[in-house]
């Protein structure tokens, strides 16, 4: 994936806290060069502390992936800063899946959603593609359970994350064979500790029990599955989503 001989670079939207930042401090650690896009700039002015053990191999962009300029001049920094672009994780979103009663649900709201979780991804895709076809690069959208099942009142939210997941699979058959895109569904993923400014976890041990591998997520989780999606181990998965919920979209759940 990187015949430069560089270290290779990748684009993490929505990455100066959350599982953004997890997946990009998991990337640093492997060696790779990351460019970080977040609307949160107060966020991203506490990257250099956060980060300060990778110097130079991290920068950060203040963009909202809403809107087209923004995304536009943000693949542009990355490529004057890094000079290639091996990979881009589509994370950005607006985390709060509850929008109320369909009747209540303004038109504004409902665009607002779909506009940066979704259309943030198809902006990105658009303005990144030619540079990581040129380095035979990979995709990795992030999605969520959400968009194979359901809580009451989330429309907005449900429609965009499932919209990802499709959109994953048509641009795997568009951009292949030069560019892998694949999509990661998280389930309930803990990032207290990752957000700006951090905050304490209030997991209950009910909370760990209900899953069938005996804990919620952590960013890491996440982190790992996406780093070897952008690798070339997974050189011959492309279209695909890969949940990791730790069972729970498995597990049978009758009122008792």
């Amino acid at each position: 994936m990187n015949q430069s001989g560089q270290k290779p670079v990748a684009l993490v939207t929505g990455g100066a806290q959350g599982i953004g930042l997890g997946i990009a401090q998991l990337l640093l650690t492997q060696g790779w060069r990351v460019a970080i896009a977040d609307v949160n700039e107060a966020a991203g002015a506490a990257l250099p502390e956060t980060l300060s053990q990778f110097g130079e191999s991290f920068s950060f962009v203040p963009c909202d992936v809403a809107q087209e300029s923004d995304v536009e001049r943000c693949v542009a920094a990355t490529l004057d800063r890094f000079g290639q672009l091996n990979g881009l994780v589509n994370n950005a979103g607006i985390a709060n899946p509850y929008s109320g009663p369909i009747e209540n649900l303004a038109l504004e709201d409902w665009n607002r959603w779909i506009g940066t979780n979704l259309t943030g991804y198809f902006l990105m895709v658009k303005h990144a593609v030619r540079h990581l076809r040129a380095a035979q690069g990979a995709i990795v959208n992030i999605a969520s359970v959400r968009a194979l099942q359901s809580e009451p009142d989330s429309e907005a939210y449900a429609a965009s994350k499932g919209g990802i997941v499709a959109l994953t699979h048509a641009l795997a058959m568009s951009l292949g064979p030069a560019i892998r895109v694949n999509c990661i569904s998280p389930g309930w993923i803990d990032v207290s500790a990752l957000k700006h400014p951090p905050q304490e976890s209030h997991l209950s041990p009910t909370d760990h029990a209900q899953h069938p591998v005996g804990r919620v997520g952590q960013a890491q989780d996440i982190a790992e599955m996406a780093y070897f999606l952008l690798s070339d181990q997974a050189g011959f998965i492309t279209g695909q989503n890969i949940v990791i919920d730790g069972g729970m979209g498995r597990k049978m759940i009758y009122e008792e």
